[in-house]
């Protein structure tokens, strides 16, 4: 170890994080001072809810479809253009000219709820080398990596032999990295083929092209390409999926936010038309967010991806309200018995009419969906109240078991109707957010509890793509949460994930292309508060004149071999601070050589990441040598620490808890 290194690794250990000789010298000048005192007597310690921190999915900046589903053939049955022919087929293009290839749509499919199928008529007798054809490159380029591969599944038809070749091309078409004909198959009728494709090398932004060199007409429908290694074999994109199970979700909520309403009813997410074989779901346009999803990413991803992240489902329904048009009380019913359905499919018996739909998809064992949200954000539209009675009584008489949340807000007034939780949600700017990590300290105790199920820092000057500066205060709120934790439920973050080609919200907790993917500091933020969830709160207090830029929290965790207090401390100002953190009440001696202290901090208070500098703002964890019951450090400006104190006497202390 060099005297660089070593110096460094000592500044991190005792928490001296510096830039500069000259900026440390200054900040030891300006530096603030603070006590923060900790009681760990179990008297006056509190269990947290198994639940409080989890994940809200919202099919936003395309998340799901070219995200986290890893379909890669965008517009798959050419329906995104509606039932009407001819319609839209984009991105689907040509590959050839006018005089060589003719491309339109027809209602000849094979599918009835969605009819429309792609005729390819190829006009040449002595087509151009390669053939002629259509191509779709997926999502803004489909990744394509040497020796993965490729499960291609489409519909076929023609009267006539055809002679056809699907192929993994790059972008501009001139690197060929898999092919396979088709040939001497009676495509008479529709034909469902299967195929492998098997990558010979890497391009990144790549497409599928089908072409053909014979004269004839070829009818297509359902043109699927998937990776053959998605997670656990569900279709989810594996580096994804293993960002969020690293957060240790404890709830996934689903599908929305606004996408589960729609602008209109028409294009509001209908569950049973996004179960089944995949082939035969219609999809809708999300007009809130404005595009096109085939819904393979259904209902029933949506649970199976919960039970796939540990995670206990919350399912967001429509309660027959959208922005533009509602469904009054008085035909509400065919709603209600809708979402019972729903329910069925999830929770009901093999032999029950939804169940064994579930059952014959391959998951004979119940979802176990405790929680629904009636509607969102609807709480001020004139029929929701009504609408969300009918929902109550029906579920509560159904499922007496499921907890129901209503969309209106609990926090400063009683609720006018009954609830098992509310939602709530804030998008602010840092300042206000930092101060409203007591936002929830004089809430009633009595009645419904709350779920913060969207809360982030949004204001542009702020957070720019996903700022430091948003994610202290993001953090500095949770720790409220956490403190309230015995009227706050639950909390996520909004929205989870951001497609870097269609930022129509920002900023967002993950960022990815078609082949690489970072977190902002709001996601590395809360791996923070990953093992609160069903820990022991400890009650905390700060005292310096420099408290009203401190939060801090305290809790007692265990993993599988050890038990600690973490003590998180934000500093959300521009100084530093000499700070001494002291434990009163600890029944068990501090183990330092499995103590740590974790940072997150950069230059700039507004510095991000990204795909250049994805660990530009990530949290550094190193040895904590001097952990004790009291102890000094020096937090650097805008920074957020955890120090994670390993206590002995891990089986008294694990009883006692």
């Amino acid at each position: 170890m060099d005297f660089k290194y070593a110096f460094f690794s000592t500044m991190f250990s005792m928490l001296l994080f510096c830039f500069s000789g000259t900026r440390l010298s200054a900040e030891l000048e300006l530096a603030q001072t603070a006590l923060v005192e900790v009681d760990v007597s179990w008297e006056l310690s509190r269990k947290i809810p198994d639940t409080l921190f989890g994940l809200f999915f919202e099919e936003i900046n395309h998340a799901g479809a070219g995200g986290i589903w890893a379909e890669l053939v965008g517009n798959r049955g050419f329906e995104a253009g509606g039932p009407h022919t001819p319609s839209d087929i984009d991105p689907w293009s040509i590959i050839g000219d006018d005089s060589s290839i003719y491309i339109t749509t027809d209602r000849s499919s094979c599918f009835s709820q969605n009819s429309v199928a792609l005729r390819m008529e190829i006009l040449c007798d002595n087509c151009p080398a390669g053939g002629v054809g259509i191509y779709n490159p997926g999502f803004w380029g489909m990744n394509i990596e040497e020796g993965k591969a490729y499960n291609l599944v489409m519909y076929v038809r023609s009267l006539e032999s055809v002679d056809l070749t699907a192929s993994l091309t790059c972008s501009d078409g001139l690197q060929n990295l898999a092919s396979v004909s088709i040939q001497g198959i009676d495509l008479s009728n529709w034909t469902k083929i299967e195929m492998q494709l098997l990558a010979q090398g890497t391009c990144r932004a790549s497409r599928l092209e089908l072409t053909s060199m014979k004269r004839g007409v070829i009818w297509f429908d359902q043109v699927s390409l998937m990776p053959s290694d998605t997670y656990k074999g569900h279709g989810f994109r594996k580096e994804l999926t293993y960002m969020l199970l690293e957060l240790r979700p404890q709830f996934l909520r689903f599908p929305g936010g606004c996408f589960v309403e729609g602008d209109w009813l028409r294009n509001a997410f209908r569950w049973r038309e996004t179960i089944g074989p995949w082939e035969q779901r219609p999809g809708h346009f999300g007009d809130v967010w404005n595009y096109w999803t085939d819904d393979g990413l259904g209902y029933y991803e949506f649970l199976q991806l919960a039970e796939d992240l540990g995670a206990s489902p919350i399912w967001v329904f429509n309660a027959g309200i959208s922005h533009h048009d509602e469904v009054d009380t008085t035909v509400i019913e065919p709603f209600v018995k809708d979402v019972l359905d729903s329910l069925e499919f999830a929770r009901g018996s093999e032999e029950s009419t939804w169940g064994s739909v579930r059952a014959t998809m391959g998951h004979p064992e119940r979802f176990p969906v405790k929680y629904v949200a009636i509607g969102n954000e609807d709480c001020g539209k004139e029929f929701y109240r009504g609408n969300y009675l009918k929902f109550y009584e029906a579920i509560r008489e159904a499922y007496p078991d499921i907890q129901m949340i209503s969309n209106c807000d609990g926090s400063s007034r009683p609720l006018d109707h009954r609830a098992d939780l509310y939602d709530f949600h804030v998008y602010t700017s840092a300042a206000n957010l930092f101060l409203m990590k007591n936002k929830f300290d004089r809430t009633s105790r009595i009645g419904p509890k709350v779920f913060v199920s969207e809360y982030a820092v949004n204001e542009p000057k702020d957070t720019g793509k996903g700022s430091l500066l948003a994610s202290l205060a993001e953090a500095a709120f949770l720790t409220g949460l956490e403190k309230n934790s015995d009227v706050v439920q639950m909390a996520s973050y909004a929205p989870l994930f951001v497609n870097d080609n269609d930022r129509t919200w920002n900023p967002d907790a993950i960022v990815f292309n078609s082949w690489q993917q970072y977190g902002t500091p709001s996601y590395w933020m809360q791996t923070y508060f990953r093992e609160s969830s069903g820990s022991v709160i400890h009650p905390i207090m700060i005292n310096s004149s420099y408290s009203d830029a401190l939060a801090a929290s305290a809790i007692t965790w265990q993993d599988a071999e050890d038990i600690f207090l973490r003590v998180k401390i934000v500093n959300f100002g521009p100084n530093a601070v000499n700070l001494t953190v002291s434990s009163k009440g600890l029944q068990a001696g501090v183990n330092t050589a499995k103590s740590t202290v974790t940072i997150l901090t950069s230059g700039n208070m507004l510095d991000e990441n990204s795909f250049t500098e994805p660990n530009k703002v990530v949290p550094v964890t190193s040895k904590l040598p001097d952990a004790s019951e009291e102890m000094q450090a020096l937090l650097a400006p805008y920074s957020f620490t955890s120090f994670d104190l390993a206590l002995d006497q891990y089986s008294k202390l694990v009883a006692e808890m």
